[in-house]
């Protein structure tokens, strides 16, 4: 049986810790997961997601994502 790798967004608000709502869906590959956040960012930053973190298997990929709209 093969397991498919889960990449998840970590959103963190304003204060830097993991926020409960909204959570966003796991993903079976890097590129879908980025496709996401690039299409919903800003209505994860109306609703008080200030960063974004990737995650693979629980590990963080790559750079926090800053959400905020300036």
């Amino acid at each position: 049986m093969s397991v498919r790798p889960q990449w998840q967004w970590s959103l963190l608000g304003v204060d830097g810790e993991r926020v409960d709502r909204p959570v966003g869906p796991v993903f079976t590959s890097r590129f879908d997961a980025e496709q996401w956040v690039g299409a919903h960012w800003r209505t994860l930053a109306s609703q008080d997601v200030a960063s974004a973190q990737l995650m693979n298997e629980g590990q963080p990929v790559g750079a926090v994502l800053d959400l905020t709209v300036e």
